[in-house]
Parts: structure tokens; C-alpha cells; sequence
């Protein structure tokens, strides 16, 4: 189920035009396309867990807990899979994806 993603074109087509059209036609239009390979519920999985172990959890942290959520990730799995990574990470970055996902799921 490829979805237009046009986000980068949105927020930053005129600044980087270049970054706006990998963003859109390479990483959503064709990486996360590639459902045959991986389907959306584990690349949004393996995206969640990357951006958790880098630290980032922030607005495109959200977004990707939104997306995991809408591809099926239940609230108790999400809640394993960041106690889980927890112990590969840094108890820290879990705290804060914690914080980040209770918000998402509770809502």
C-alpha cells in the first residue's frame, strides 16, 4: 500500500530541493515500498528501534510511533519491544521513548 509522501517537499522543497525529492521518491516512494521484501508493520519496527537507539525522540520520533501504531504494533508489544531494546541502547533513550510512546498510545 505505497502512500504519496510528499512531506519533504512540503517542509523543505524550496530550501533543499535535492533531500526534499530523496526523502519523498526514494526513502517513502521506494525503500518503504518495498513490502514484498519487509512489510510496513517491520519496517516501521526496525525504524522506531533505530531512532530509539540513536536517541532521537522527537517529532519524526512520533511520527514513526504513530505509523508503528497504525501498522499494528499493540501498545503491550511496543512496551516489550523498548524494555527489551533498553538493555541494547541505554536505559536512558528507553525512559524517553517510553515518555514519547505512553503519550502516543494513550492517545
Amino acid at each position: 500500500m505505497a502512500i504519496k509522501q510528499t512531506a519533504g517537499r512540503d517542509a523543505l522543497g524550496e530550501f533543499a530541493p535535492k533531500f526534499a525529492e530523496l526523502n519523498d521518491d526514494v526513502l517513502f516512494g521506494e525503500v518503504w515500498s518495498r513490502e514484498e521484501e519487509l512489510s510496513l508493520r517491520d519496517r516501521s519496527l526496525v525504524t522506531v528501534v533505530s531512532l530509539i537507539a540513536m536517541g532521537l525522540t522527537d517529532n519524526s520520533f512520533r511520527y514513526h510511533l504513530e505509523s508503528v501504531k497504525k501498522n499494528g504494533i499493540a501498545a503491550s508489544e511496543m512496551a516489550e519491544i523498548i524494555t527489551h531494546a533498553a538493555f541494547y541502547v541505554g536505559w536512558p533513550k528507553a525512559w524517553a521513548a517510553f515518555r514519547m510512546a505512553k503519550e502516543v498510545y494513550g492517545e
